[in-house]
């Protein structure tokens, strides 16, 4: 039920104090197995609640949604609040396009360390990581601007589906070895790769977010950084390989291994499972001694690992299923076939040969009177024709002509026409927690269709189930007879249920209890009308929405998968 946005965000996730080989440094059996692992998953972080902090720590700038940072960066979201900073789904206004921030006071004690973790890592340039594109120190904030990719899925989205594919599980090792090996030719280490900070692209290419900076963030350091990042591949490997993460404790929405058995290969683990990348994981877990199948040295650096994987005979990707082609249908007429039974499959249907023409006497005696037959149909259809024509213009000239209904009413009987409402003004109503888009409800009636007011991206649906609902109150000007409101929607599906109140204020001051219903509609397109069945007057109106229907991410409309909606237009009628 958590409001978040969960694909393309680059922050540093509250799975633990410290990293993964920090601990293992520190504690460590004699097998070479950690034994006192990272802990916890980011689901603190995921819903936006963060974490308490510690004494002396400075505390986050006050900001909210529609801030600017430098009149160029307005925040839309915050993602993360931890650890004295927060994290923001922004717009860069200047290029148009959505992007991640990083905001921590100037007086924070990481300050410095993130600023330069973030220059560090822009000078890397390198495709295959999350890109910071600005690192700046302004009114007594420090704030790292980074890509946002609302293509991308995280891994631990990936897993929470089943392990990866022995292909897939193949190309992400890959690719993350060879990147972080580059990395640390540079001289730059992550420190913090987990499933939350590998990516995958919707082309297939793997990215990890992150590089030097999380770790800048959480004040996290190692003296053996090469070694750190080799082991958190190896776990991300085990985890692709077996859903299970390669520790006792669960985390990122993983289950642990059981405890008291040790570090157990992923082949052990789970039925299936590619011998090769199973040796290839334990190679980077365990750092202090060989894997048991095949003694082979363990990897500790990224280097090592991408050396390892070059040594392994290349995994290619499936093969595609093949599909059979339909049963050709023949779809042109057939002479001579019509009323005869169809043939039975492979035999062979013999084609009777057209009649000859008809060049005899008879036969041209007979064209003459068909001809002369068609001649006088047409003759008499178009003397009826302007027959009747000139009985209507008659009626239409008697002043005193009444025409009626079915029912036998007069033209004075029908109901009164409906007429379009004019809007003056409008305000989200917020009767739970948190606004959705405050500032896009004007969007809702500008006559663009391209442009709107949407919901947050929920994980439960298509009920709303954190809060009874979201909403706008139109304001019409004045007390109006209103009869109807017809909505056009941006998503569709199953399915989207919108409900119109009568309110006494353009606020959310007025609970729903205290509202009169108008209507109600559910539908599964990209359009509603709630009709009102006896017409109200009323000045304000509320449209609220109870149900959403799922739909995928939406780069255009910065929106992340789940289940939401958005209201392009909304036209009232009295």
């Amino acid at each position: 039920m958590a409001e978040r946005s969960t694909a393309a965000v680059d922050v540093a996730d509250n799975s633990g104090d410290e990293p993964l080989t920090a601990q293992a440094d520190e504690s460590s059996t004699a097998d070479g197995v950690a034994t006192n692992r990272e802990r916890g998953t980011d689901i603190d972080e995921a819903q936006g609640s963060g974490g308490t902090e510690g004494p002396g720590k400075a505390s986050a700038p006050e900001l909210h949604s529609g801030h600017k940072l430098a009149e160029r960066y307005r925040l839309e979201e915050c993602v993360t609040r931890l650890d004295g900073f927060s994290s923001w789904r922004a717009v860069d206004e200047k290029l148009r396009r959505a992007v991640g921030v990083h905001i921590l006071p100037a007086d924070h004690a990481r300050a410095r360390a993130v600023l330069a973790a973030a220059r560090s890592s822009a000078l890397l340039g390198d495709p295959r990581f999350v890109q910071v594109l600005d690192a700046v120190e302004e009114d007594d904030v420090v704030y790292v601007v980074h890509e946002w990719l609302p293509d991308a899925t995280e891994l631990t989205t990936l897993l929470a589906a089943g392990p990866l594919e022995v292909y897939d599980a193949y190309q992400m090792v890959t690719q993350v070895s060879a990147a972080m090996a580059a990395a640390h030719r540079e001289g730059l280490a992550h420190l913090r790769l987990n499933p939350n900070a590998v990516l995958r692209a919707s082309t297939g290419q793997w990215r990890i977010r992150g590089l030097a900076v999380n770790a800048a963030l959480r004040g996290i350091s190692s003296d053996t950084p090469q070694r750190a990042d080799t082991e958190a591949i190896g776990a991300l490997l085990y985890a692709s390989l077996t859903q299970r993460w390669p520790y006792e404790s669960d985390a990122y929405g993983l289950s642990g291994l059981p405890k008291d058995v040790g570090l157990i290969a992923p082949d052990q683990v789970r039925a299936g499972v590619h011998r090769g990348l199973s040796e290839l994981a334990m190679r980077a877990l365990a750092n202090d001694g060989a894997t048991a199948s095949r003694h082979e040295a363990a990897c500790t650096t990224p280097e090592e690992l991408v050396k390892a994987i070059g040594e392994m005979p290349r995994i290619r990707p499936p093969e595609p299923a093949f599909t059979a082609p339909p049963d050709y249908q023949r779809t042109t007429y057939q002479q001579g076939t019509y009323g005869r039974p169809a043939p039975r499959p492979g035999a062979t249907q013999t084609v009777a040969a057209p009649p000859p023409p008809l060049q005899s006497r008879t036969g041209k005696a007979l064209k003459w009177a068909v001809s002369a037959l068609l001649i006088a149909a047409l003759g008499l259809g178009s003397w009826q024709l302007a027959d009747a024509l000139m009985d209507r213009g008659k009626q239409s000239d008697d002043p005193n002509q009444t025409q009626t209904n079915d029912g036998g009413e007069k033209n004075g009987g029908k109901s009164k026409p409906t007429k379009p409402l004019k809007i003056t003004g409008s305000k989200e109503y917020v009767a739970e927690g948190d606004a959705q888009h405050p500032n896009d409800v004007g969007l809702t009636y500008d006559n663009d269709a391209s442009t709107g007011w949407r919901t947050n991206s929920y994980k439960d649906g298509p009920k709303i189930v954190i809060k009874p609902g979201v909403g706008i109150v139109y304001d019409l000007g004045s007390e109006q007879e209103v009869s109807a409101a017809t909505l056009s929607l941006r998503y569709g599906g199953d399915h989207t249920t919108l409900q119109l109140y009568a309110t006494n204020t353009l606020d959310s001051s007025t609970p729903l209890s205290s509202m009169k219903k108008l209507g109600q509609a559910t539908t599964s397109g990209l359009s509603a009308k709630v009709s009102v069945d006896k017409p109200v007057k009323t000045r304000y109106v509320l449209v609220w929405l109870t149900a959403m229907p799922y739909s995928g991410s939406d780069s255009a409309n910065y929106s992340q998968p789940g289940y939401k909606q958005a209201i392009t237009e909304v036209k009232f009628a009295g």
